[in-house]
């Protein structure tokens, strides 16, 4: 599956448990929306991502990548401590250059 390179780092940061390398691959104005929040910029989304990693303690793995109205849309079976464990999980990339402008989980 081809992935461009910063929708790759961020799987990449997270099966490596890596928040700085991760929170590194967004624009400094970028927007993560997940489970009904905002996080903006590289420090909260650093924040948010490490948050759900001790409440989780999930691993995402791509199963497939499409693009759709300008974005990159990534279907990926998370596992962790979570009901319903393992989900599919949409991550819905828009992208600014070679880093992440916003992303949506559902």
């Amino acid at each position: 599956m081809q992935l461009s390179s910063p929708v790759r780092t961020y799987f990449d940061a997270e099966q490596q448990n890596d928040a700085d390398t991760l929170a590194a691959a967004f624009t400094d104005d970028a927007v993560v929306r997940d489970e009904g929040a905002e996080h903006v910029g590289p420090a909260a989304i650093r924040a948010w991502w490490q948050a759900a990693k001790a409440k989780y303690r999930h691993v995402a793995e791509p199963i497939d990548a499409i693009p759709a109205d300008g974005r990159t849309v990534v279907r990926a079976r998370v596992t962790g401590q979570f009901p319903g464990s393992p989900a599919t999980l949409t991550f819905s990339f828009m992208l600014a250059g070679d880093r992440i402008a916003r992303l949506e989980i559902g």
